[in-house]
This record gives structure tokens, sequence and C-alpha cells, in this order.
């Protein structure tokens, strides 16, 4: 499981992880933390480049999502599955935030690289909510997609988040992608920023779980 943001949300994953392998809820899974060595708003941090599927002015460099997800498919795994053994069968991309948008947009990718993608409170604002028009020319160029999906939202995050998350659930749930294995939660008394521990346990359990 790759998790962007590696260098201010990794130490969330392992902690989540630690907490439900122990409990026997999740078998043995390899967590990858994928940074800069450079925590947010630092120059070193790209981000705001490899995480955007489309650019906009906003952020002068952005856009660079395709070709940072050929990293990860093309450079990063191939050297992952080098070094340890992995279970190519379970291929799993991870963020928040900014980091889901890049989530969402390697779902949409053909052809389809990972197979579990988890998703907390992404980023659908961007470029004028772009992302729910990339799913839509997906859909109509392909509507089979055989991957899990697990989204989520703190209950107390923006009204913008929120209500984009639902704005993405009924385009899904009004043109379903053919395969394509969807769990949502929304999570009570959290919000943007306290929401990581809820998110990455239930959404870890959710897509490597025994059951």
């Amino acid at each position: 499981m790759l998790f962007m943001d590696g260098d201010d949300q990794f130490s969330a994953a392992v902690d989540a992880y630690r907490k439900i392998y122990a409990a026997s809820t999740v078998p043995a899974a390899l967590l990858i933390g994928v940074g800069y060595g450079a925590s947010y708003a630092k120059a070193a941090n790209k981000r705001g480049r490899d995480y955007t599927p489309t650019p906009h002015s906003d952020e002068p460099t952005s856009g660079g999502a395709a070709e940072f997800m050929r990293f990860l498919a093309e450079t990063l795994w191939p050297e992952l599955a080098r070094r340890y053994r992995v279970d190519e069968r379970v291929r799993g991309v991870c963020g928040h935030s900014l980091g889901s948008l890049l989530v969402l947009s390697a779902l949409l990718q053909e052809p389809l690289f990972f197979t579990r993608y988890l998703a907390s409170a992404p980023s659908l604002w961007w470029d004028d909510r772009s992302i729910l028009r990339l799913a839509a020319e997906r859909h109509a160029q392909n509507s089979s997609l055989s991957a899990r999906l697990f989204l989520s939202v703190g209950e107390g995050d923006s009204d913008s988040m929120t209500a984009d998350l639902a704005l993405l659930e009924k385009q899904l749930a009004d043109k379903p992608f053919a395969g394509l294995d969807i769990a949502t939660r929304r999570f009570a008394h959290r919000n943007h920023f306290n929401v990581l521990p809820d998110a990455f346990r239930s959404g870890l359990t959710t897509l490597l779980g025994r059951a």
C-alpha cells in the first residue's frame, strides 16, 4: 500500500495498520510512505505538481499527476517488487486531501494499475471539480473498472468538502462502473485535520480485511 504525503502522514498510517493487524483484522501488508524529504509548504515538496490531474493557475507547476503515476507504476513499484515479496493482486494507493485527488486520478487511468484505492477527504474542488469531468469521460470511454475504492470524510469537515464528496458519490451511483466495489464512510466528530486515524484504520480494514 503506497501512502501519499509520506513526510507528514505516514506515521498515522503505520499506527492505524498496527492496531488493526494486532486485532487480527487484516493480514500482513507492506506499507510504503511516498514523500519528498520535505513537509507541506516546503519548496522541495512537490505535491502541488504531482497530485493534480489538471493544470491550474493557482499552482504554476500543477497538472503532473499522469507523469507521477507512471513513476509509481513503472519505477517505484518494480523496485519494491525486487526488494520485497509483494502480492501483485493487492496493489494499493492511499491518500488524504490533495493526496486523495491523486488516488482518484489513478483510479481513472487506463490501463488500471492499482487494485485498492483509499481516498480520505479528497480535494474534489481542484480546478472547478475537474476530477468529476474526468470520471465522466472515463465512463463514456470504458464503463468497466475492476477495483476496490474506499471514500471517506469527517462530518465536521468544510461544507464544500462534504458536499463535493456527495456529488462524486451520486455520479458514481448514477453512472456506475462495472466491477468497482465502493465503500463510503462519514466520521462523526471529525474534521479535515483529525480524521486521519479513523480514515486510515477503516479504509485499510475495508480494503485489506480478511472477510
